[in-house]
């Protein structure tokens, strides 16, 4: 059963890639919903995060305070590496539980996984292989100001601190460009499951 990275900058329209994927017919996994559901309310994980960072990540509810916790991480490399330490593992045991669901009902699956930070961290071999979303940073950009309401500079901010384009596509076997409409990018989705369906099903 191939896993096939799936990576791209921030907003390079992954969530919309992954839902065609997914009604294509691909098991498509979310590393960030792995993230947010290894640290909610009462688990370990949380509770580790807690003890490294202090009371301040903690909402009133209970469960994280995102914002906080990246205020504290972003530009502290120590302290995003204490976070990976933590967090990694309980992400890395429910993702090979859901492997081995999907491998249970349906054998011939292709599995999608969502990571945004492939590049970033280091887990290229880890995959059968990748696909990237190839975009203009400054469509990128302009994404984020004008659909997520950040500042300019908070947009600048969050695509500088990842890898570039040209990091991204140096280690793609497939790449869709998603500068265009949605349209043009559900077309070469179509296109990419073909491709993957004739290499992995034939």
């Amino acid at each position: 059963m191939p896993i096939i990275a799936l990576t791209g900058g921030i907003a390079s329209g992954k969530s919309t890639v992954s839902r065609r994927l997914s009604a294509l017919g691909a098991h498509v996994i979310s590393a960030d919903e792995l993230v947010r559901q290894s640290q909610q309310a009462g688990s370990p994980t949380l509770a580790a995060i807690e003890r490294r960072f202090g009371l301040g990540v903690i909402d009133s509810d209970g469960e994280l305070d995102r914002a906080a916790l990246g205020r504290i991480v972003f530009d502290d490399a120590l302290a995003r590496g204490d976070l990976e330490a933590i967090v990694h593992p309980a992400i890395g045991v429910e993702f090979a539980r859901r492997v081995n669901e999907i491998l249970l009902v349906d054998p011939r699956a292709i599995v999608i996984y969502d990571i945004p930070l492939l590049v970033e961290t280091n887990r290229v071999d880890e995959f059968d292989s990748v696909i990237v979303l190839t975009c203009d940073p400054q469509i990128r950009h302009d994404r984020l100001v004008l659909l997520r309401g950040m500042s300019s500079e908070a947009a600048l901010s969050r695509i500088n601190a990842q890898a570039s384009e040209e990091d991204r596509v140096a280690i793609a076997d497939w790449t869709i460009d998603t500068s265009g409409s949605l349209e043009a990018t559900i077309v070469q989705t179509d296109e990419l499951w073909a491709e993957l369906s004739a290499a992995y099903r034939a």
